[in-house]
């Protein structure tokens, strides 16, 4: 089973999540502080954070950003800050959920699951290849080439870019789209989508501000296209 990093200053809530995690069989790593957690982060084997943003020592946002730079790794955030603007920056800077304390045990579960999910690589219905004249996307190996020169993305971006690659052109709406890379549970949280949607064409449009491959088609969902 994939190890589990539980980063989080409040010692019941750690202890409560270690329980259930480790009762679905999930080796359990966890910290108190970012310091630590990033030193666990690269010795531990570890699969998956759940990260706290309020944290002693380095923001959560820190640290997230820190794991970023190293990683790809699925990084769930939990944070009482219930602000549209905490949750944006999170997922601007490549969280792959937003939990706001409090929060049900069964639904942490479930995200954990579907993050564990999308972080796998070879997912069973995923297109081979996405190749336009400016970059390349090979699902297959969870290989992005920009300009030729490597580009990492996370596991959501990948799940996003599977989901579109599978109809290359065609709309696909957003409530679908958040439910095929999100989970059944999501389909009105189109601000993940801006979100993801402007990191992807950050990473592989050559003109960001002009997307010409993934588009948005406002209030109804986004298409992949390749060269005209």
């Amino acid at each position: 089973m994939s190890t589990i990093l539980v980063v989080d200053d409040e010692p019941h809530l750690v202890r409560t999540l270690a329980i259930n995690l480790r009762a679905r069989d999930y080796p359990v790593v966890t910290a108190a502080d970012g310091r630590t957690a990033l030193q666990a982060l690269h010795e531990d084997g570890v699969e998956l954070v759940i990260l706290d943003l309020g944290l002693p020592d380095l923001d959560g946002v820190e640290v997230l950003r820190r794991i970023r730079a190293a990683s790809d790794i699925p990084v769930i955030v939990l944070s009482a800050r219930t602000d549209s603007v905490d949750k944006v920056e999170a997922l601007d800077l490549g969280a792959d959920d937003y939990v706001t304390k409090p929060f049900a045990m069964d639904e942490l579960l479930a995200r954990v699951r579907v993050a564990l999910r999308r972080g796998e690589s070879g997912a069973a219905a995923s297109p081979a290849a996405f190749v336009t004249a400016y970059f390349r996307l090979d699902f297959a190996e969870r290989r992005a080439t920009v300009d030729g020169k490597a580009v990492r993305l996370t596991p959501t971006e990948w799940g996003m870019l599977e989901v579109l690659a599978l109809q290359p052109g065609h709309l696909v709406s957003q409530r679908d789209l958040l439910r095929q890379v999100w989970g059944p549970g999501y389909g009105s949280e189109s601000n993940y989508l801006r979100v993801y949607a402007n990191q992807l064409r950050r990473k592989l449009e050559p003109d960001p501000a002009h997307p010409r491959h993934l588009l948005t088609e406002p209030g109804q969902g986004y298409r992949l296209v390749g060269d005209d």
